[in-house]
């Protein structure tokens, strides 16, 4: 991985001040660079994303778009995001297919929602607490936004913070991801109604179920979900119901 810069900052969080740390990213990603998408797809890159530096301190707010494309994670820009895993009182985890029309990482299976806090009221922070707490708001935002889950189906204080990890991986020659993402559980029956802009399948899977599909050539998952079961998923499954308490609110950050 690409070493980040670390920046200490007093200035006020704003997309401006990224130009003066990091100068020379590219700051205008024309529109030129979106050219073939969808439109909805391409409406949500205007989304503006919580730039840090390697500790997770905030330093700054550049959109989605920026913080994508890979010419400018290559010169270090770094934001914060989560992966959450939603299981059903079978313990079985809520997969999702990523749509044909998301910009990155199309048509891949990952867990049930991965996304990004916003540079908006609540869902900020710059400390470990605020932080959970804003990328807690956004994972019932973005529940409701992409598979339709109504957040009283889904309140804030059943979701429990695991880690963070940090990981950089390319999505095509354009596009990428480079994160400290936030992991969440949740355990809740939920009702689904799919954005087909966002979701084109879904499937609650077992542990047994989830370890064959990953030797199936045909099934394509997302790097950072594959990280994830590959280091650590299974083992907090198994202790879903009984010991998860000693794998929450882990303070180091975990770099993938």
């Amino acid at each position: 991985m690409s070493t980040t810069t670390t920046v200490t900052t007093t200035e006020p969080i704003t997309a401006t001040n990224i130009l003066r740390l990091f100068p020379e990213i590219d700051s205008t990603a024309t529109d030129s660079s979106l050219e073939g998408y969808d439109e909805e797809q391409i409406r949500l890159m205007d989304e503006v994303c919580i730039v840090l530096d390697e500790n997770d301190l905030p330093i700054g707010k550049a959109s989605k778009k920026i913080c994508h494309l890979m010419t400018n994670i290559d010169k270090g820009l770094l934001h914060r995001a989560f992966s959450l895993f939603l299981f059903n009182d079978k313990n079985e985890l809520l997969l999702q297919q990523r749509a044909s029309e998301k910009i990155t990482f199309p048509d891949l299976w990952t867990n049930t929602c991965c996304s990004h806090p916003l540079g908006i009221p609540g869902e900020t922070g710059s400390n470990l607490p605020d932080a959970i707490m804003g990328v807690k708001r956004a994972a019932q935002r973005k529940l409701d936004q992409e598979l339709g889950i109504k957040k009283e189906q889904v309140p804030l204080e059943d979701f429990h913070f695991l880690t963070r990890i940090h990981y950089k991986a390319p999505s095509d020659g354009k596009w990428g991801e480079h994160e400290i993402d936030y992991i969440l559980f949740i355990k809740a029956n939920v009702d689904l109604s799919i954005n087909p802009n966002e979701v084109q399948a879904t499937q609650y899977v077992t542990p047994e179920t989830l370890k064959a599909q990953f030797q199936d050539p045909k099934l394509k998952f997302t790097p950072w979900f594959k990280l994830i079961c590959d280091s650590m998923l299974f083992e907090w499954w198994a202790n879903l119901d009984s010991g998860l308490d000693k794998y929450l609110n882990e303070q180091q950050i975990r770099r993938m």
